[in-house]
């Protein structure tokens, strides 16, 4: 055959030959390009830093936004980000701040001490409805300017000294003050763009959309599309851009946790945020390199509407309680190495020992409930189990179900998406709902300040003043085991009251690829991903 028949031959085979080569995958194509796939458990209710609470958006939000403090992506100690240094008053009391020089807006405007206390302030304003602007009250006048006490801004402790330099005045000591100031409620925000997108205290505004979001963190969004991809990539402006290696990252809300797992085999994701729980022992007994369980600070529980018929007697609570087979979730369903939860803090949280008084007896329970004027459940209003719709939060409600449905309790499971949730959550439109939370820093008053009276994290409708007095005395206690002893009595009047269920304290169950760097195993998972990169 010539030459010129052979190149013909060529041509004309070339494409079918190429359509039988294997195809080039997302994490292939990501480690050739420096882009992380990592799951997400659930689509994002939003992305404003002062309004998200999920993990799923706390996830985004951290490539974004950078606050004053970082954490150690191998310890997860608080490190320097915008504020370079700082120095603390001998009282503990006053905190300064210095602000890098080269600290940057993605539109190229400085970040100055200034956006910082218009930020706080913007949280504070109870107009706005932060969830978390509660995390600000350790600011002295902060929860008083919240509640309408005290009407100047000026008397709560935040002062721009200059463009860069802030002073953060504290109500009461708070060693754990820079852990606190990681979290995304302390992120800066552009107010600027917020006044071009509806207000700085509106929500649901615009201005969070790729087109128009304006950020101080390692990445900047490109796409945010519902359902399907959020794509996010490396910030020119970020003032340590020589620290981040990634290109981008694209974040995949997934379905359910099947179709992750999936996602991970057909080489689509780097990263997922769960395991199915029918999938762990597999992966276990191939001693897969990519299974990563890692101990969290976290507990799954489920919030009660105390203030709904049946809901509102704590013997009703303490009998759904008591009905709980804890062991048998952890053990038979969840599978990860989970701990039954006796308490709602988790063990591991800086010494501090949780009263362990939650335990199975459904004798007891059924006692209880008949004591209430509910005998083997009759005139009990049927209870609702609301969960969203990823995870593995389904197989979980369905067994609680089967549980409570041996007191005679009516109960049903209603799937929903997580903004729906949040939503109702908000409104106390619901009877039990699917609930979990992580420590925001490596202490109890994390998980007990949650339920005060004025919490704006509640979300269960139960206020007891003896509980808030308990921790207000805790707070203003410095001696660590006197500290310890009050949260305790804290802990127990919240398990006697029980306007919350809990049922295990977490780990990481998740599947990681071998290339993924700079991902270590952290009590609070939470990776900053500046430090994370693909490598062969």
């Amino acid at each position: 055959m010539t030459r010129y028949g052979i190149l013909c031959l060529s041509c004309f085979l070339w494409p079918f030959l190429a359509s039988c080569s294997k195809r080039e995958t997302a994490v292939e194509r990501g480690l050739r390009e420096q882009v992380l796939h990592r799951g997400l458990a659930a689509d994002l209710s939003g992305l404003d830093p002062h309004l998200i609470t999920g993990l799923p958006e706390i996830n985004v939000a951290s490539t974004l936004f950078e606050g004053l403090v970082g954490e150690h992506p191998e310890t997860g100690a608080p490190v320097p980000a915008v504020a370079e240094r700082w120095e603390i008053s001998a009282d503990g009391l006053t905190w300064t701040f210095h602000l890098r020089a080269n600290a940057k807006w993605s539109n190229g405007e400085p970040v100055t001490a200034h956006d910082f206390v218009a930020s706080i302030q913007r949280v504070l304003n109870k107009s706005l409805g932060a969830d978390n602007a509660a995390m600000l009250f350790v600011l002295a006048n902060a929860e008083s300017w919240y509640q309408g006490g005290v009407t100047d801004f000026a008397q709560v402790g935040a002062l721009a000294l200059d463009d860069r330099t802030l002073r953060l005045t504290l109500a009461h000591p708070a060693p754990y003050l820079p852990s606190l100031l990681c979290l995304p409620v302390w992120y800066p925000v552009p107010l600027r763009t917020l006044e071009q997108h509806g207000g700085s205290t509106a929500r649901d505004t615009r201005w969070t959309e790729p087109a128009n979001l304006v950020g101080n963190g390692p990445f900047v969004l490109k796409v945010n599309r519902r359902s399907e991809v959020i794509i996010v990539e490396k910030s020119p402006t970020y003032w340590d851009a020589a620290t981040v290696r990634l290109r981008a990252i694209h974040f995949h809300p997934a379905a359910d946790v099947d179709a992750e797992e999936r996602a991970f085999r057909a080489g689509q994701l780097h990263l997922t945020e769960a395991l199915p729980v029918a999938k762990v022992d597999s992966y276990r007994k191939e001693k897969s390199p990519a299974l990563r369980i890692s101990p969290f600070l976290d507990t799954y529980f489920y919030r009660l509407n105390t203030t709904r018929p049946g809901l509102d007697n704590a013997l009703v609570r303490r009998a759904l309680s008591l009905a709980l087979d804890r062991a048998a979730i952890t053990d038979k369903i969840t599978r990860g190495g989970q701990r039954p939860a006796a308490s709602f803090t988790p063990h591991g949280l800086d010494g501090y020992t949780p009263p362990a008084s939650l335990r199975e007896d459904t004798a007891e329970a059924k006692r209880l409930l008949a004591e209430a004027g509910f005998p083997e459940g009759r005139g009990l209003p049927p209870l609702e189990i609301m969960i969203n719709s990823s995870g593995n939060h389904r197989v979980i409600a369905e067994a609680v179900q089967q549980m409570w449905r041996r007191l005679g309790v009516t109960v049903e499971v209603n799937n929903m998406e997580q903004s729906s949730l949040f939503a109702k959550r908000r409104a106390l439109d619901y009877s039990v709902l699917r609930s979990e939370w992580v420590a925001d820093f490596a202490d109890p008053k994390s998980f007990l300040d949650v339920f005060r009276g004025g919490s704006s994290n509640n979300h269960t409708g139960w206020n007891n003043l003896r509980y808030d007095a308990l921790l207000h005395a805790a707070d203003r206690t410095a001696e660590p085991a006197a500290r310890h002893e009050l949260l305790a009595q804290a802990e127990t009047l919240l398990l006697e009251e029980l306007p919350i269920i809990p049922i295990y304290h977490f780990t990481t169950v998740r599947l990681v690829h071998p290339a993924v760097r700079g991902w270590h195993p952290l009590p609070l998972d939470r990776h900053p991903y500046k430090h994370v990169w693909l490598e062969q």
